[in-house]
C-alpha cells in the first residue's frame, strides 16, 4: 500500500485529505498538535477502512518538532509515497498591528516546516518516485499581509520544483484553494457567513481535495480547484496591485 503523511491532518482539508486517501486504502502518518484529536480522526479511519495509521503530535512551529517528523520522512525502510504540506494557520491583515513573534511562527509553519518536510521527503523520493503536495491558496496571488506572501512563497517554489524533480519521478503540486468550509476561519473567531463573501464564493472541503488530489496524479504544478476561482486568478493578473489589495482586505482565504 502507498503510505501518506499529512500535516494538520486533525480537522479541515488535513483530515478530509486524510479520509480521501484512507478510501483509496494508502496508510497513513496524521502529524498535527493535538494528539487527542488525531487518535479520534486515526481511530475512526482504522474503523473504517482497515488501514494502518501511525501519528506524529508536533507542533511545525518549533524547529525539534518539525525534524521528528522530518526524520520520519527520509526514513527509508518504510518510505512515504506523498507529502501533504496542509498545516497553517491566519492572521489578521494589520501586520504592523500583530505580535511579531506571531508574524514569525506562521512564516515558520507556512514556509519553512514546508520547505524542510519537503526537503527531507525528497531523500527518499529523488529515483523512487513520489508526489508532494503543498496547500497553498488563491491568497498566493494576490498581495496582501503575511499570509498571501507566504503562500505566494509555496506556489512559487512548488512551480520551481515540480519541472526541476520531473526526471526523478517526483511530482510537486500547490493546492490553490478559495474561500473554503473548514475550521480554518472559526479558530480565528471569524464567521463565514458574515465576512461579506458571497454564498456562490464558498467551496466545500471534498471538493477541493478531490480536484487537488486528481491534478497533482497528472503533474500539475499548480492546481486551482473550481472554475471560478480560475477565472479570478486570470482577471487578478491583469490587475494592478494597489487595486486587488483593496479587493482582497476582507475575509479569509
Amino acid at each position: 500500500m502507498p503510505t501518506a503523511l499529512i500535516t494538520g491532518a486533525s480537522a479541515g482539508l488535513g483530515a478530509e485529505f486524510a479520509r480521501q486517501l484512507a478510501r483509496r486504502r494508502a496508510d497513513l502518518i496524521l502529524v498535527a498538535r493535538s494528539e487527542s484529536d488525531l487518535e479520534v480522526v486515526a481511530a475512526e479511519l482504522r474503523s473504517e477502512y482497515g488501514i494502518a495509521v501511525e501519528v506524529i503530535s508536533a507542533d511545525l512551529s518549533v524547529e525539534s518538532d518539525v525534524e521528528r517528523v522530518a526524520d520520519r520522512l527520509r526514513d527509508d525502510s518504510d518510505p512515504v509515497d506523498l507529502l501533504v504540506n496542509n498545516a497553517g494557520f491566519g492572521l489578521p491583515l494589520q501586520f504592523a498591528d500583530n505580535d511579531i513573534d506571531d508574524e514569525v511562527r506562521h512564516l515558520r509553519v507556512h514556509v519553512e516546516a514546508s520547505m524542510r518536510l519537503m526537503h527531507a521527503a525528497l531523500q527518499t523520493m529523488r529515483g523512487r518516485g513520489g508526489r508532494i503536495i503543498n496547500v497553498a491558496s488563491v491568497a498566493g496571488f494576490i498581495s496582501r499581509s503575511t499570509y498571501s506572501a507566504c503562500k505566494s512563497w509555496v506556489i512559487g517554489f512548488s512551480r520551481w520544483a515540480n519541472s526541476e524533480y520531473a526526471s526523478d519521478g517526483v511530482t510537486v503540486t500547490a493546492v490553490c484553494p478559495g474561500f473554503t468550509h473548514t475550521t480554518f476561519h472559526e479558530r480565528m473567531g471569524l464567521e463565514p457567513g458574515r465576512e461579506g463573501v458571497p454564498a456562490v464564493m464558498w467551496l466545500d472541503a471534498p471538493s477541493v481535495v478531490r480536484e487537488g488530489l486528481r491534478d497533482a496524479a497528472r503533474g500539475r504544478a499548480v492546481s486551482i480547484p473550481s472554475l471560478r476561482y480560475k477565472a479570478i486568478v486570470a482577471v487578478a493578473s491583469l490587475l494592478p496591485s494597489a487595486l486587488t489589495s483593496r479587493i482582497a482586505r476582507r475575509g479569509r482565504v
